[in-house]
């Protein structure tokens, strides 16, 4: 259906994540902005598990080879078809011969590209999502290349019943480059001072040109620990806040590894994932703390949304 013309600094094929293999060692990887993933597959009319484009920054650049509806979601890249400003958390038809473009960030960092169908690449593993430690999923593990040929699933709906669809206003996030985000705290609270913790919630911190679909590394601050850094290795989550010896936190997101051996502070709530997933470096963001059924709240609130719009569409 399409044909790499520019790849971009870092697009890959993404579906929700291979879950029920951190034992053995391998990250679950998937979409990080879930949220923008789920509602593009949600306006083509696909399953919300169905592998799209995750675009970061800008570059990406799109043969069309074949007729079909698609949709952007996420960061605002500019994206363009031919000469034509694309329109964003629409349904819309892309012809044969047209050319997407995506020229550049307006706001946030990556954007999410479904097709009628869903991107046909090999479930390895259970799911499509590509693992760029693991080098498999996807396109042979890695991202697109130029001259790279993409395939798509056929449509689960004719054209006409998913073209024009939009998501309504209120369900659009709007990014930028300061945000907060909440915290429940732990697992190894204990092994901070209190001085820690009030500077933790206290600081505003900027993202770091290390980041990565593995870890939003970030700067400021000093974050002092009780004692030692160092803990037996164990499982992290998405949005584990880490903090190493050297006191700067880490924020883990989905393609982390499995396990981790430096003291955890914190998660970031689920609902706010998609926020650190739109930080660009040099980017800010400040952490507020939050209890665990106010977190189980706004999740459910989300989920009641997002099964409601795929139930119509």
């Amino acid at each position: 259906m399409f044909e790499v013309i520019r790849s971009g600094p870092l697009t890959t094929v993404q579906d929700l994540g291979r879950s029920g293999y951190q034992k053995f060692g391998l990250p679950i990887s998937g979409a990080l902005d879930y949220y923008a993933h789920r509602m593009a597959n949600i306006l083509v009319g696909n399953d919300e598990q169905a592998a799209t484009l995750e675009i970061n920054l800008l570059g990406l650049q799109l043969q069309v080879l074949k007729d079909v509806v698609i949709a952007i979601t996420g960061a605002d890249l500019n994206a363009h078809i031919n000469d034509d400003v694309a329109p964003m958390w629409k349904s819309f038809l892309v012809k044969e011969g047209d050319i997407i473009h995506f020229k550049g960030t307006i706001s946030g960092c990556r954007a999410y590209l479904a097709v009628a169908g869903g991107i046909d690449v090999e479930k390895k593993l259970g799911s499509r999502a590509t693992d760029m430690i693991g080098r498999i999923g996807g396109i042979n593990g890695r991202e697109v290349r130029p001259g790279d040929r993409i395939k798509v699933l056929p449509s689960l709906k004719p054209f006409n019943q998913i073209r024009n669809r939009r998501i309504p206003k209120d369900l659009i996030p709007q990014y930028s480059s300061e945000v907060v985000v909440r915290v429940i705290l732990g697992p190894q609270e204990h092994a901070f001072t209190k001085e820690g913790i009030q500077t933790f919630f206290a600081s505003e911190y900027t993202v770091s040109t290390d980041s990565d679909r593995m870890a939003c590394r970030l700067e400021g601050p000093k974050i002092e620990h009780q004692t030692q850094a160092d803990i037996l290795s164990e499982g992290l989550f998405s949005g584990t806040i880490q903090v190493p010896k050297n006191g700067l936190p880490i924020l883990f997101q989905g393609g982390r590894p499995s396990v981790g051996g430096y003291t955890k502070l914190g998660g970031v709530i689920t609902v706010d994932l998609p926020k650190v997933a739109q930080l660009k470096a040099r980017d800010k963001i400040r952490f507020e703390k939050i209890e665990l059924k106010k977190a189980q709240e706004l999740l459910i609130e989300e989920m009641k949304a997002l099964h409601f719009l795929s139930k119509i569409s």
